[in-house]
């Protein structure tokens, strides 16, 4: 059938074509070719199960999951053996099995110091026993009590106590009371005439059996008390090879492997007395802790350099073999006190702290406050007593956990370092002519493992700072760990260190980027 769509005008004829040309010639913007309609776009669908397991199911995908699960697995098991290789081949010191005294803080007290003004004994026991929990809070672990017994008799009785400092059972209560606290006490058995007119000098005399058996009858008496152990100094005259022997047959019946009960030898000289045993001068098989002092007795304070040549002489003098427990010894100022509780923390060995040195004795104390405000000795002199008590309070507590907390200080190697210093002090390049002696920079280093902690002494009166090839072993980065002045805080550089005056302080070194807070 014909289709005729312009009336009579046929298909493709001249009119048609001119109609169509008017009705486009209305718009310029009109295509010349009109386009087929576009279609409409799909809507994306999630296919089905079905679908999803045909396609899954293709030999190409399981290859694929077979590889990947394999890829994994040989991934897995590779790290696994490259951590136990750096595992095994890694150097892990073994930390050995420490004994009660050698991790504890000793505590020097003479409870008939604790009388009142009518010197009446109210108890100097009692007042031991009730600074139970400051001892703890110090983070002292054991307490030697002096001056118990009555040294005017001879031999004195070694089971009563002194009436001047308390009953036994009040010393029977203390030592029930720092049992429940985890604070042992010992019984300084110093200066006591021990065996009467049957003197031993250590020359070999053997003391008859009923003055010795005696003497052991006590120790066990205060052995079954509780008493940790006791103490005898060098110079008594007791102090003998046979002393020993017999003390420490009856140490051994009460000790346990939880609790081992001791003898400390008190070193009153330089040197510790070789005992004749069997023959042979030695005192390596029956002194097995010895207490020293860090500075030498005397009836002055000891000045800066005393303190450095006595400081310098420990440091630099190898281990005995000796446990050695050190004590504080002679006084000295203030500021070099607190620069010996440094040293003494942080040696080798147990510190053994006498009553009232953690806060700077008193007499020290005033000395030096009476020289540095000499022009004004009653304004603020209080207030400058009280500062300093607080500092070094703060930087015994700061040792004190600090010795808990690192196995450096409990385990680790000692090496005394050689150190290259310069002065930043105007004063020392003044003089040309006559260069001053320079106070030596003391140095060394408690290594356990990768861990290193260095312990800086500057005991002189000018800013030091270390020279930059002083111990290239040791990493330079560090963190501070306490100081004298307690105003060290945070990371710190060995290259731009600059040790102030008559200052101690504790660094612990580490590689950089590997230490995190």
């Amino acid at each position: 059938m014909p289709l005729n769509v312009y009336g009579d005008t046929g298909y493709g004829s001249v009119a048609a074509a001119r109609l169509l040309s008017e009705s486009l010639s209305g718009s310029e913007t009109v295509p010349l070719l009109i386009r087929d309609p576009e279609p409409e776009p799909q809507k994306w669908q999630p296919m089905s199960k079905q679908e999803l397991e045909i396609v899954a199911g293709g030999s190409g995908w399981r290859k694929l999951r077979c590889y990947l699960v394999l890829f994994f697995w040989l991934g897995w098991l590779g790290m696994l053996g490259a951590s136990v290789a750096i595992i095994v081949q890694s150097p892990r010191p073994v930390a050995p099995s420490l004994l009660w005294w050698q991790r504890a803080l000793f505590y020097r007290i003479h409870p008939a110091l604790f009388k009142d003004a009518q010197n009446e004994v109210r108890s100097g026991i009692d007042a031991v026993r009730e600074r139970l929990p400051y001892f703890k809070s110090l983070g002292v672990g054991a307490v030697i009590l002096e001056g118990l017994f009555n040294r005017a008799a001879s031999p004195p009785d070694l089971r009563e106590i002194d009436v001047e400092v308390g009953t036994m059972p009040q010393i029977q209560q203390l030592f029930l009371e720092s049992h429940r606290g985890g604070i042992k006490v010992m019984l300084d058995l110093c200066e006591l005439d021990l065996f009467g007119p049957l003197r031993s000098a250590g020359n070999g005399s053997v003391m008859p059996s009923d003055v010795s058996g005696s003497v052991q009858n006590a120790l066990r008496f205060w052995l079954e008390l509780g008493a940790a152990g006791f103490g005898i100094c060098d110079t008594d005259t007791a102090y003998s090879a046979q002393t020993l022997t017999d003390w420490r047959v009856v140490i051994k019946e009460f000790s346990t492997s939880e609790f081992r009960r001791i003898v400390v030898v008190k070193q009153t000289g330089e040197f510790l007395p070789a005992l004749n045993i069997f023959g042979t001068s030695t005192n390596h098989s029956l002194v097995e802790i010895v207490m020293r002092s860090l500075l030498p007795h005397a009836h002055h304070l000891l000045s800066r350099q005393e303190v450095a040549v006595a400081m310098e002489r420990h440091l630099s003098t190898p281990h005995s073999g000796i446990w050695p427990i050190w004590m504080m010894g002679g006084e000295t100022t203030p500021v070099l006190h607190k620069m010996l509780l440094v040293l003494m923390m942080t040696l080798p060995g147990s510190p053994v702290v006498k009553y009232g040195e953690e806060i700077v004795p008193l007499t020290n104390v005033s000395a030096e406050i009476s020289s540095a405000h000499e022009a004004d000795k009653t304004n603020g002199q209080g207030d400058s007593i009280g500062n300093m008590k607080q500092s070094a309070l703060a930087l015994f507590n700061s040792l004190s956990q600090s010795r808990l907390r690192e196995e450096s200080f409990l385990y680790g190697t000692f090496t005394f370092l050689t150190l290259n210093y310069s002065s930043s002090s105007l004063s020392s390049s003044t003089n040309a002519t006559q260069a001053p002696q320079k106070p030596p920079v003391l140095a060394f280093v408690r290594s356990w493992g990768c861990v290193h902690l260095l312990v800086l002494l500057n005991l002189g009166p000018d800013i030091q700072f270390l020279d930059s090839a002083w111990a290239p072993s040791l990493p330079t980065a560090g963190v501070f760990v306490t100081s004298t002045g307690m105003d060290r805080l945070g990371a710190t550089s060995l290259e731009t260190l600059r040790l102030q005056p008559e200052e101690a302080v504790v660094i612990k070194l580490f590689e950089s980027g590997s230490y995190s807070p």
